[in-house]
């Protein structure tokens, strides 16, 4: 289950972010940005991606600082597995906004930008 976010802010100033543009990164990020966190369950079902390839994924953007993993106990589980929930860091939050205002740049012609 995920959890509506009440933040808002001002747009940064666009800049590509390498790892955050792979699709399924991007797809993770695009997915965390309206909500304050996601299970990871709820994020492998929507983007129908295996657990290994999620896992591998979350860990590149966790070691970035651009998202947190946080573990809990199942409330309706009896065994000891723990849930995972995930949810974007707030220069997480900066660099997606940052790299979607790129992307806005680039398809809209804009020259000024690097790369």
């Amino acid at each position: 289950m995920s959890r509506p976010s009440s933040r808002t802010g001002a747009e940064p100033a666009p800049a590509f972010h390498e790892l955050i543009h792979a699709p399924v990164r991007l797809r993770i990020c695009g997915l965390l940005r309206p909500v304050d966190e996601i299970e990871f369950a709820v994020l492998r079902d929507t983007l129908a991606l295996k657990d290994a390839n999620l896992s591998k994924n979350l860990r590149l953007l966790a070691e970035a600082d651009l998202v947190a993993l946080r573990k809990e106990f199942s409330p309706v589980r009896k065994d000891a597995r723990r849930l995972t929930w995930v949810s974007l860091t707030a220069s997480g939050r900066t660099a997606l906004a940052a790299h979607l205002a790129a992307l806005r740049a680039i398809a809209e012609g804009d020259p000024t930008l690097p790369g």
